[in-house]
């Protein structure tokens, strides 16, 4: 990786990790998610990059891919909240989530599990390791605290303008895998629940123009967003319903209806382990 790409990925990072440090206290109860979404956004912009996805809020038993579409909805007391955000500099994307808890502590060992077994994964991360070992250490982790792993989200790597790049980190010992290699760049995102682990999915809240969407609305959307994604709220006044053929996000569920958490960090994987670029002081 030469210096100049280093270089976009260590500043993404570091904005991303400020901006997710700075949102997570101010999710409160009676607080709006646009309101919070529209800070993380705002302020990765005000920081010099751009947002890689819309900021995901998933609560409860929604694992991923929610993203507020107006100010009704608001935080609740008791609330499990997952913060996921990204941000880009020329493409190269820093990627990163946390969970918080409105106001409540009853979820902690859940929450601190996920912490746990993102920074097992972290410390196991190498070049030449296969990515099914890094899941086993993360379903280890998970299960020996009493908890499952959610089986159908992964980890993933990271390309220029690429948010998931075609190989993925498990979270178990999948009996597929990948040898990871020096220089590549990876989202870690361990997922746990109190339910089987199982996902189903609900609404499409984000969306993505792909290579087969045509046409007059398709063209400006992609000359806003590239192949990144994109929430509605970011093109007002577009009619969405005219757009064929886009890539939809659907949130994605715990079929138990069970509470889940996520941890994540974005790394660069060298020979002697890898470099978190989502931690602050990089």
């Amino acid at each position: 990786m030469n210096d100049n790409i280093h270089g976009y990925y260590l500043e993404a990072g570091q904005i991303a990790a400020k901006v997710r440090n700075d949102a997570l206290p101010k999710i409160k109860e009676g607080i709006s998610l646009l309101d919070i979404a529209q800070f993380v956004e705002g302020t990765i912009k005000d920081m010099g990059a751009e947002p890689a996805f819309p900021c995901n809020i998933s609560i409860n038993e929604i694992a991923s891919h929610y993203t507020p579409q107006d100010h009704q909805a608001c935080f609740r007391k008791g609330d499990v909240v997952k913060l996921d955000i990204g941000a880009h500099i020329e493409g190269y994307i820093a990627d990163t989530a946390a969970t918080i808890e409105v106001g409540t502590q009853n979820h902690n060992l859940l929450i601190h599990t996920c912490e746990d077994a993102l920074e097992k994964a972290i410390r196991y991360t190498k070049d030449g390791v296969e990515t099914n070992q890094i899941g086993k250490v993360i379903e280890d982790t998970i299960k020996e605290r009493g908890f499952n792993p959610i089986k159908d989200l992964t980890g993933h790597n990271l390309e220029q303008y690429q948010l998931h790049a075609g190989i993925t980190i498990p979270n178990y010992k999948s009996f597929f895998s990948h040898t990871i290699k020096k220089d590549m760049v990876f989202a870690i995102e361990p997922f746990a629940t109190y339910g089987r682990g199982n996902i189903k999915t609900g609404k499409p809240f984000i969306f993505a123009i792909i290579n087969r969407c045509k046409g007059i609305i398709a063209d400006d959307l992609k000359g806003r967003f590239g192949s990144l994604p994109f929430a509605p709220r970011w093109a007002p006044g577009t009619d969405l319903d005219e757009l064929k053929g886009a890539r939809e996000y659907y949130e994605l569920i715990e079929k138990d209806g069970e509470i889940v958490a996520q941890s994540e960090h974005t790394v660069i994987v060298n020979e002697e382990g890898c470099e978190v670029i989502t931690r602050l002081g990089k």
